[in-house]
């Protein structure tokens, strides 16, 4: 048995109409315009307004059930570090992916040390509670 509402006291569409529109907007990163799109090639007639109201009144709570849902990482972590220009100014962009290819962090910033790499990987390990069992680097010094 479900513990999903069928409705939503005050709102006039079901909540399974206003789940999938919230499902489409978080997990494939649609524009509300586009689900509107899509939501009326199905026959329901809704503004991308009123989406957005759904997103910032339900879409925290099913975002976090999304991310629950997530399978575990894998247990081969690759690191790299990358420099990108935004702006006409250098940043470099960190990342860890998995073995499957699920990138599991990322961060941006101005500078590159060794500081700034263990900072974001002590953060990658608070955040996801999984310790690896390898991790590939790009055999740069500031991994350390």
């Amino acid at each position: 048995m479900s513990t999903e509402p069928t409705t939503y006291p005050g709102y006039r569409f079901p909540a399974e109409v206003i789940h999938h529109a919230i499902w489409l907007y978080h997990l494939f990163s649609l524009s509300l315009r586009d689900i509107e799109l899509i939501l009326a090639e199905r026959g329901l007639v809704v503004s991308y307004e009123s989406i957005r109201r759904w997103c910032l009144s339900f879409g925290t709570e099913f975002a976090a059930k999304l991310r629950k849902r997530r399978p575990r990482p894998g247990d081969t972590w690759h690191m790299d570090e990358v420099y990108l220009k935004i702006n006409g100014e250098l940043f470099y962009l960190w990342r860890a992916v998995d073995q499957h290819g699920v990138v599991l962090d990322i961060l941006v910033q101005e500078r590159r040390n060794a500081t700034a790499a263990k900072r974001f990987f002590k953060r990658l390990l608070a955040g996801l509670k999984y310790k690896p069992s390898k991790i590939v680097t790009d055999g740069l010094r500031s991994y350390g």
